[in-house]
């Protein structure tokens, strides 16, 4: 009896934005390559995609010409810009095969949804959407009438209407969720919330100290000044290795803070400057209780340079600040070598959550992050972290932490409670959630 080969299944995967910057649409590539599909992905490439989709034989990505840059006022920048788009998201679905279903990310959503949709209907094609949060509140921070403009009201009327045109939907919330199927008409939805893949993991010391002699390499900040014990081999200014190849935490080291942003005005990086700022004076004011910090700033996005400049003119003794981009494998390895996190991100929305909490939970870190609407489906203050909703706050959470650091009781076993409810968080990672909620879905519409 012949075997009856398998039917070829083809996705599209469509990123109006920098694919390398986009994590949640490369975990879905990578979720469909592992489920045999052919997987196309749109998208720009300012950032260097995960090995994984650009080394597959069955994964071709599709690079979008970037929008020129022009002298136009700001609201014709936004009409050719978005003129800009619709052609060359046309041109790059009319270069591959039909496919199965087009999975686009939302936002942004203009002209990507329109575009899609239109494609969808001469094609005969399937379209999802996977709504990370609402264009229209995103578009609203640049405005001066901020979500009372008439180009946002005509933003959110398109967004709304082209979005309920798909055939499936998923989004990150269950606040998400309740919102477009009660207030948007348009369902039904699948929650499909953000889960570490498995890069994401707790690290041992050494694999700390190998980390800390890397970044020594480029950051001076991670170099031993001295050696303590005459039976050093090497050294880092928070690890020692021995000669016996033991390796350990040198004593009196500095603690490590590590903070991921986009460097965009729905994370306001000011809040942790002053924080920061705060912890200096208590530092300096009881150095036998509070150790020196030295905070690992993430990303890169518009605001990079303004802040870059107002760190530099700080004269901190105890605090040190470093804003390195990293390279993809080496960023889950510097959550997982961190003593604490710091998330910014407030949701335009209010109803999306900040997945650099879960990649930090995915390493095994505890987070201090800003509290919004729904906060609460990931973060739970006093149980696996804690929320702040100013610098005040903050600051008095960085005070707590690291008083007596890194053998004070309480906080020590604060911190093993914590651990408990991250490891239980660890225990559903990316692939087996995707499998679970999105795998059937994307099956029943082929």
């Amino acid at each position: 009896m012949t075997e009856v080969p398998l039917k070829k299944r083809n996705a599209c995967v469509i990123v109006l934005g920098d694919i390398g910057r986009s994590p949640r649409m490369q975990y879905h590539a990578q979720s469909l390559l592992e489920e045999n599909y052919h997987v196309d992905m749109i998208g720009y490439l300012e950032t260097r995609p995960l090995e994984e989709l650009t080394q597959h034989p069955r994964c071709r990505i599709h690079e979008l010409t970037a929008v020129p840059v022009t002298n136009l006022t700001p609201k014709l920048r936004l009409l050719f810009k978005a003129f800009w788009q619709t052609l060359s998201l046309l041109m790059a679905l009319i270069s591959i095969g039909r496919p199965s279903f087009l999975l686009v990310q939302n936002p942004p959503g203009i002209p990507t949804l329109i575009v899609c949709y239109l494609y969808c209907a001469v094609t005969r094609t399937k379209l999802a959407i996977d709504w990370h949060n609402y264009t229209y509140t995103v578009l609203a921070l640049g405005m001066s009438k901020g979500e009372q403009s008439p180009l946002i009201r005509l933003v959110r009327r398109l967004e709304r209407y082209f979005g309920s045109k798909a055939h499936t939907h998923f989004c990150v919330t269950r606040a998400m969720q309740e919102d477009l199927q009660q207030n948007w008409g348009i369902g039904p939805v699948k929650v499909l919330y953000d889960r570490a893949p498995a890069q994401f993991h707790s690290i041992d010391l050494t694999q700390k100290h190998e980390l800390y002699l890397k970044l020594g390499k480029d950051y001076p900040q991670f170099q031993a000044k001295d050696s303590e014990q005459s039976d050093v081999l090497e050294a880092t200014a928070l690890t020692q290795k021995l000669a016996s190849g033991i390796v350990q935490y040198r004593p009196h080291r500095q603690a490590v803070l590590v903070s991921s942003t986009s460097w965009t005005p729905d994370e306001d990086f000011g809040i942790l400057l002053k924080a920061l700022q705060a912890y200096e004076e208590t530092a300096q004011a009881e150095p036998l209780v509070y150790p020196s910090l030295l905070c690992i700033i993430t990303g890169k996005g518009p605001q990079k340079e303004h802040y870059v400049v107002e760190i530099d003119k700080l004269q901190w003794q105890k605090v040190s600040v470093i804003t390195p981009w990293l390279e993809i494998e080496d960023y889950p390895t510097v959550l997982a070598s961190a003593d604490l996190g710091v998330c910014l991100h407030w949701s335009t929305s209010g109803l999306d959550l900040p997945m650099k909490v879960v990649d930090m939970f995915g390493s095994g870190l505890p987070v201090c992050a800003y509290d919004f609407k729904c906060l609460d489906e990931l973060v739970k203050h006093g149980e696996n972290g804690f929320v702040f909703g100013d610098h005040v706050q903050l600051a008095e959470q960085l005070r707590i932490w690291f008083e007596n650091f890194p053998k004070n009781p309480s906080i020590l076993e604060t911190r093993a409670g914590f651990q408990r409810k991250i490891q239980e968080f660890q225990e559903l990672r990316w692939r087996e959630s995707w499998r679970l909620i999105a795998a059937p879905v994307l099956e029943a519409i082929l």
